[in-house]
């Protein structure tokens, strides 16, 4: 218990002032914890305002065409998050925003995190949450050598994490063990002498500050070659959806993409015209201009599009990069 008062303690007089934390509001929680995935915070605060100034209710996000909340998400990157959003919005809209984690999972788009960030924030439900600086922590304080990125070996930090709520406010001790990560045990030069908790932390003063948490390995980098076939029309571009089999990108999943072939080689070739890089993936694009027919797609698999209208279905850097090519 001394523990958790330490923290707030000190969280109460040292946290930032974020636009999400200044609500209780499911919905501003909710859309700033997606936005959070995988993206910085610095990167989050100007897409955050403009998203909700656009879509201000779980109603009005339920109601907008796609299209418009893939064009507002634009550069955030991860584009099946949006697409989550706006299912699972037109989910709640019907229901009401639940109150409970085991409720909240049920949404699309909801994992574990997400889940139990809303129900803590929103309704200060007594679980604990696990980002990437809660984990960084708890895995020192407690000395903790787990791969936690295995559910099995996860769920003896959320055991943990789950203790540090119980008899207080889950909205501040889960805020405060998010800052304290994001702040003090950071992963790089940790600052241990700043930190509240140093004189009951089981890693100060041993190599597990530097150790823990343990390091996933890293997928081998995949060097793949697409072939762009661009085929134009007044204006308009063919796309056609990125369909899993042998010769797509193994990105980009069911998106609306340029049509060609992809295939995944074992050295960097030659010539190409750009390059990009998803997670692992080294993609190598070469972008040739057709003037046949789409022969081998049928008329409703193809959608001839402006390239103003690209983002509304497709916004990603990498189907950019080929317009700036062009």
């Amino acid at each position: 218990m001394l523990k958790t008062e330490q923290l707030l303690q000190w969280y109460k007089q040292n946290y930032r002032e974020l636009p999400w934390r200044e609500s209780r509001d499911p919905y501003r929680i909710w859309i700033s914890e997606i936005m959070l995935q995988q993206t910085t915070v610095t990167a989050v605060k100007p897409f955050y305002e403009r998203f909700l100034k656009r879509f201000s209710t779980v109603k009005k996000l339920a109601n907008a065409p796609l299209g418009d909340v893939l064009e507002y998400w634009s550069g955030l990157g991860y584009y099946s998050r949006a697409r989550n959003l706006h299912k699972a919005a037109q989910e709640i809209a019907v229901h009401d925003f639940p109150k409970s984690y085991q409720k909240l999972i049920e949404l699309s788009g909801f994992g574990p995190y997400t889940a139990r960030a809303v129900a803590s924030f929103a309704f200060s439900e007594p679980v604990g949450v696990l980002d990437g600086n809660v984990i960084r922590f708890l895995s020192r304080y407690h000395a903790k050598k787990v791969e936690w990125w295995r559910p099995s070996e996860r769920a003896k930090l959320q055991v943990l994490a789950d203790e540090w709520v119980q008899g207080f406010d889950s909205h501040d001790v889960n805020q405060a063990l998010i800052e304290i990560g994001a702040t003090i045990c950071v992963a790089q030069n940790p600052r241990c002498l700043s930190c509240p908790l140093m004189k009951t932390c089981a890693s100060v003063g041993t190599p597990n500050v530097h150790l823990l948490p343990l390091k996933k390995s890293r997928k081998e980098n995949e060097i793949w070659l697409w072939q762009i076939d661009v085929f134009s029309n007044e204006g308009k571009y063919a796309f056609v959806q990125n369909r899993p089999d042998k010769n797509s990108l193994p990105v980009l999943k069911n998106d609306w993409v340029w049509p060609g072939t992809a295939k995944r080689v074992m050295s960097v070739p030659k010539t190409f015209d750009f390059k990009h890089a998803v997670t692992h993936h080294n993609i190598y694009v070469s972008v040739v201009r057709k003037n046949s027919r789409l022969a081998k797609f049928k008329q409703e698999d193809v959608k001839w599009l402006k390239q103003s209208d690209i983002k509304k279905i497709n916004p990603t850097s990498l189907i950019n990069k080929a317009f700036s090519y062009l």
